[in-house]
C-alpha cells in the first residue's frame, strides 16, 4: 500500500500540481514568472554559485534525459571500459560542481543581510530540496557505481510505465533507499517548480529575435 501511494500515486499528483500549478501562476501572475534574481542586491557569490550549479545540474540532466529515451544505447557505452570510466568519473566531477554551487548559494542567503529579507520560506525549501537532491544523486555515484548499467534497466521502465499510465513498481521498490529517495525527491521537485524561482526554466526571452530595438536614453546631469 505504502508503495503504492509513493511509487504510482505521488508522481501524478507532483505533475498534476506543477502543470496546474503553473498555468495559474502564468495567468495569475505572470510578471512573477522568472527567477526574480537578486544579482543587485551581491553579484560575487551569486556568480561563484550560480554557474557551477547551472553547468553542472543542467549537463547531468541531459544526461538522464538521454539514458531514459535511448536506454539501450547504453550497451554501445558500456562495452568500452574507457567510456565506462569516463562516464563515471565525469558524473562524479559533475555531481561535485552542483554540490558546490548549491551549497554556496544557501550559504550566500545566510551571510549577506540584504538578502535575508528577501528570501522566502519557498526559497529555503527548494534549496533545501535541491541540496538533498544533488548530495544524494553524489552518493549514488559514489556507492551504487556503473549507472549506465543499472538505470536503463531499473529506474527507466518505473518512469516509463508511469508515462504509459499502466505503472509497474516492481522495478523500482527492489533497490536501494538511497535510489528509491533520490527518485521520489525528483517528483517533490517537480511539484514546487511552480510555487517557487524554478518557473524559470520555462520562460525564455524568445521574443528578444523580433523586439524592435530600444533606444535607452542617459538621464543623469552631467556634472559642471
Amino acid at each position: 500500500m505504502t508503495d503504492s501511494v509513493l511509487f504510482i500515486a505521488f508522481p501524478y499528483v507532483a505533475v498534476v500540481v506543477a502543470v496546474a500549478g503553473g498555468v495559474y501562476r502564468y495567468f495569475a501572475d505572470r510578471f512573477s514568472y522568472s527567477s526574480m534574481s537578486s544579482q543587485f542586491l551581491e553579484n560575487r557569490m551569486l556568480f561563484w554559485g550560480s554557474v557551477p550549479f547551472h553547468y553542472g545540474i543542467v549537463i547531468i540532466l541531459l544526461g538522464h534525459i538521454m539514458g531514459g529515451l535511448f536506454p539501450y544505447y547504453s550497451n554501445f557505452l558500456i562495452v568500452n571500459v574507457f567510456h565506462m570510466y569516463t562516464l563515471e568519473l565525469g558524473g562524479i566531477a559533475l555531481g561535485l560542481l552542483t554540490n558546490f554551487g548549491v551549497i554556496l548559494l544557501i550559504i550566500r542567503r545566510l551571510v549577506y543581510p540584504k538578502l535575508v529579507p528577501e528570501t522566502t520560506l519557498m526559497d529555503w525549501v527548494i534549496l533545501l530540496v535541491l541540496l538533498a537532491q544533488v548530495l544524494s544523486g553524489s552518493y549514488i555515484a559514489h556507492f551504487y557505481r556503473w549507472g549506465a548499467v543499472w538505470y536503463p534497466y531499473s529506474p527507466v521502465p518505473w518512469l516509463k510505465s508511469l508515462a504509459h499510465l499502466d505503472p509497474q513498481i516492481d522495478f523500482i521498490t527492489p533497490l536501494p533507499w538511497i535510489i528509491r529517495f533520490h527518485a521520489l525527491n525528483a517528483f517533490v521537485i517537480v511539484g514546487l517548480i511552480p510555487f517557487t524561482r524554478l518557473v524559470h526554466i520555462f520562460t525564455a526571452p524568445v521574443t528578444y529575435i523580433w523586439r524592435p530595438l530600444q533606444v535607452v536614453i542617459w538621464n543623469k546631469k552631467a556634472a559642471r
